[in-house]
């Protein structure tokens, strides 16, 4: 039995794009964060539940198939982990709390997301979007460190942390981080007009500057590795062209603006001194990670059960382990930050779920990064999934989708999905999704709704089968 198709598009004006509401997602994350607060669900994270509900809906008015078959494998495979140690939790309520946080940031965003998106078009302006919040945030974290009004950093507050504040301190880092790295994307496409590929390369630069100014160093080496690799993929020549300009900007940047300061060297030269002579946040990290690690041992199958990190925590960390981080400035006053995660997704995955919890969420991660960067060599090649010729206008799309990707893999190795900051992660796999996933015209897709396929055609949706 198949499905009718949709009514046939009317000639006419382009309609409202169905991912506006993601993009609102994105524009709360501008809004600054209760001084105190305790964390918990915000504004974004509400927004995120009512996308979800809407791409539903909007699913059974269009009577659109929801996934294919690999889509819905691949975004489904956490879920395995996640009903085994929602059942091992120490309370119904706390499984049930943990299942909806992870269930959002891992699966149904991100297939939401994915849904939403029609075309090339959608993308980008989700991109653009990331690129649009990364900016604000940066220019309230370079206000911060000029006035001296940012968090404490060595008892100054000179710390850039945006308006999330000191509660949620790489929550700043992490969203200019994901600007960067969509403003490269953009950069390096060959779609649209140059003016945009300048604007965005000039983004891309600007926003250096926020970026050392958050002194995070997990967002640093992500990012560094993630553009390394967009150029990288998008060619050796392009890549030693578009490196010895942000080469130069940051030289710029360094004198021009005085970055260079010795605080700043001081944090940089740390990142090499982490084994030799490890600061007290160092120190704390390794003694968590050790306690996940202990964790996973007493239970290796499916872990402690879902938020359940936090109980154990004292039974297996060593006497090495601080109180606390201490937290004040940029509004909120000092105020003991406990240490409630590995900070690290992997071992936090590992101890709360076990190895089924790993290998399944580790497997959907793997088979997303797979996929989509075998579309990207298809986008370099200019060739469409379907086998047809695309010119390279996927470039970007594919630059972009790739990057986040890579930029969360690699920072989860030193952080989780902690903090309001953390609903971007599910936007970022969403856009990973589609470009990893989206079905070729052959597979009864529209051809102007999927990677790959030539800007303005659109031909009437097939049947679903």
């Amino acid at each position: 039995m198949t499905l009718a198709p949709p009514p046939a598009r009317l000639s006419g004006p382009r309609s409202l794009s169905p991912v506006l509401p993601v993009v609102a997602v994105i524009a709360l994350l501008a809004l600054p964060v209760a001084p105190g607060g305790e964390g918990g669900a915000g504004p974004a994270d509400v927004l995120s539940a009512l996308v979800v509900v809407f791409c539903g809906v909007r699913l059974l008015w269009q009577r659109r198939r929801p996934l294919t078959r690999t889509a819905a494998v691949v975004l489904g495979l956490p879920v395995v982990g996640l009903a085994l140690a929602a059942a091992g939790a120490a309370s119904p309520g706390t499984g049930l709390t943990g299942l909806g946080r992870h269930l959002q940031v891992f699966v149904l965003v991100p297939a939401a997301v994915a849904l939403l998106i029609r075309d090339r078009r959608d993308f980008r302006l989700l991109a653009w979007s990331f690129v649009a919040l990364a900016v604000w945030q940066g220019a309230v974290g370079v206000h911060q460190y000029v006035t001296a009004t940012g968090a404490s950093y060595q008892g100054r507050p000179i710390r850039a942390v945006g308006t999330f504040g000191p509660q949620d301190i790489m929550g700043m880092a992490t969203v200019v981080s994901l600007g960067l790295v969509c403003a490269v994307g953009l950069a390096l496409g060959r779609a649209g007009a140059v003016r945009q590929r300048v604007g965005a390369l000039a983004c891309a630069l600007g926003l250096l500057l926020p970026l050392a100014l958050s002194f995070s160093r997990g967002a640093w080496i992500a990012t560094a590795v993630t553009c390394l690799t967009q150029l990288l993929l998008a060619g050796v020549r392009r890549a030693l062209r578009v490196g010895a300009v942000a080469v130069s900007a940051g030289v710029l940047l360094a004198g021009g603006f005085g970055v260079g300061t010795a605080v700043l060297q001081e944090r940089m030269a740390s990142i090499t001194q982490v084994t030799d002579a490890p600061d007290q946040s160092v120190t704390d990290r390794y003694t968590l990670w050790a306690a996940a690690l202990g964790m996973w041992h007493e239970r290796p199958l499916t872990g402690v059960g879902l938020k359940g990190f936090p109980e154990y925590r004292d039974t297996h960390a060593s006497l090495a382990l601080s109180a606390g981080s201490d937290t004040e400035g940029a509004g909120s006053a000092y105020r003991k930050q406990p240490l409630l995660s590995p900070h690290n997704m992997y071992l936090l995955v590992l101890s709360e779920q076990g190895v089924i919890g790993l290998s399944a969420l580790v497997g959907s991660w793997g088979a997303l990064l797979v996929c989509a960067v075998r579309r990207l060599w298809r986008a370099r090649a200019g060739r469409t999934p379907d086998g047809g010729r695309s010119r390279g206008r996927d470039l970007d799309c594919a630059s972009v989708a790739c990057g986040l990707l890579v930029w969360q893999l690699t920072d989860f190795l030193y952080a989780d999905i902690g903090g309001p900051s953390a609903v971007l992660t599910a936007v970022c796999f969403g856009l990973a999704a589609w470009w990893a996933l989206a079905a070729s015209p052959a597979e009864g897709a529209p051809a102007g709704d999927r990677p790959g396929t030539a800007a303005g055609s659109r031909p009437e949706e097939a049947p679903a089968r």
